[in-house]
């Protein structure tokens, strides 16, 4: 599922294909007040956004923890109105860092199901190169192991105007940080539960993970922002011994 509209606004059939749900699925959610309604447009027809289809991925990623429609409602009312696509983003990040990892054996039907949306092979050759799927040599007609909570992640790269090299540049970049940043933070929380019980420790990794998860993301969203801030108006640092020209 992908949840970038772009400006282009979406009839009710087509965020339903982009979401990959039914359209009634997507009426009965209005009803709940899980989706804003649409903006009425010329014939009276509804028009959809990015916002509809960051809160359907949402929804879907509350659904595959488990959580009940009642406990959805629940949790959205929790959340501030004015939430942005980007900061809905952010919360279905923190909801999918809660699963553990999971590698499933699919058809490339259902594989493109999952992906929400038709996958040429070009599309299956730069998962492939991601890590994200990985065809199963063998396996009568395309069978591919996926893995599940990477593959949003590398459907939207699809559409990224990078070449594969900066994709995958990036992320190694990623990969090496956050491996340095998992290892210094469990070092420090090792020692303070050195001397506790076992299921002390348990609980707190449970309740630390989240947490940890949504800081990590605050904490690269607004230095990323401040990068790229600096990059566009060009006030960004030189490296040393570099001339800014």
């Amino acid at each position: 599922m992908t949840t970038d509209a772009g400006d282009t606004p979406l009839t009710i059939d087509e965020l339903a294909a982009r979401a990959g749900v039914t359209v009634r699925t997507v009426r009965f959610y209005g009803s709940r007040g899980l989706l804003p309604p649409p903006v009425i447009g010329p014939r009276r027809v509804g028009h959809y956004g990015p916002d509809h289809l960051a809160r359907l991925a949402l929804i879907e990623e509350l659904q595959q923890q488990g959580m009940t429609l009642s406990a959805i409602e629940r949790y959205f009312r929790q959340l501030p109105a004015d939430l942005s696509p980007h900061d809905l983003a952010i919360h279905r990040a923190v909801v999918a860092s809660w699963a553990p990892d999971a590698v499933d054996t699919v058809s490339r039907e259902e594989l493109e199901r999952r992906a929400g949306r038709p996958l040429a092979a070009g599309d299956v050759e730069r998962l492939t190169a991601m890590n994200v799927v990985m065809a199963v040599e063998g396996a009568e007609g395309d069978t591919f192991r996926v893995d599940s909570g990477l593959l949003r992640l590398g459907v939207q790269l699809l559409d990224v105007p990078l070449s594969q090299e900066a994709i995958l540049a990036a992320r190694k970049v990623l990969v090496e940080h956050s491996r340095a940043a998992a290892h210094e933070l469990s070092q420090l929380f090792r020692g303070e539960v050195a001397e506790r019980d076992a299921r002390d420790v348990k609980s707190l990794s449970a309740h630390m993970h989240p947490l940890v998860v949504q800081a990590l993301l605050t904490t690269f969203q607004r230095s990323l922002r401040e990068e790229l801030s600096e990059w566009v108006t060009g006030s960004g640092r030189t490296e040393p011994g570099s001339r800014a020209h």
